[in-house]
């Protein structure tokens, strides 16, 4: 259920609705995400936390698109940073992101990936409430000086977003170039069967 615009602002004098497990995990998942990868933008941590709420619903307009685009991307893969087959991205841990690079080279296969990717769009549904309590999390945390950015930043960048209906969005220019970031998001439970 939408609160509406504005709707971060009238919350930030509320404690955050996470329960103190998930801001915990939560918090190691956002520092550890900085630290491997610093020139991460306000834009990257919007779509970092948009997907561990909301799973890969967003990326699939039919599954032979999301073929045609694991091939592509599988195809032109470039170099990137060492990153770990998969990574925890969902405070309750349920959503993870598989780093394409590391699954490919451990001798992954690509149609399983394909079919755990289009299962989790089908399965796993995130609510705007919890993206609300991540995101007010998130913006705790920068007020606290234990992300790098500024507050002001990220309430006129969730505002933004907000008025749009939560879109999906891009990786920033500056995180593209540095990281070339290659990854499917999918429910943990399935990467057994990739």
């Amino acid at each position: 259920m939408r609160c509406g615009k504005g709707c971060i602002f009238m919350r930030e004098t509320n404690i955050s609705k996470l329960p103190e497990a998930d801001e915990v995990r939560f918090r190691t998942i956002l520092a550890d995400q900085i630290a491997r990868y610093p020139q991460m933008e306000v834009q990257d941590l919007y779509k970092l936390i948009l997907q561990a709420t909301m799973g890969s619903e967003h990326a699939i307009s039919s599954v032979d698109a999301a073929r045609s685009w694991l091939r592509r991307e599988l195809a032109g893969l470039p170099e990137g940073p060492e990153e770990p087959i998969s990574d925890v991205i969902s405070s309750d841990g349920i959503i993870v992101r598989v780093n394409l690079r590391p699954f490919i080279q451990s001798g992954g296969d690509p149609s399983s990936l394909l079919d755990a990717f289009v299962r989790t769009a089908n399965e796993y549904w995130g609510t705007e409430e919890r993206l609300l309590d991540h995101w007010f999390f998130a913006v705790q945390m920068t007020e606290d000086g234990e992300l790098p950015f500024e507050p002001s930043q990220m309430r006129a960048f969730f505002k933004k977003v907000e008025e749009d209906g939560f879109p999906a969005v891009h990786h920033s220019t500056r995180y593209e170039e540095a990281y070339h970031p290659a990854y499917r998001v999918i429910k943990q439970e399935f990467l057994a069967e990739v």
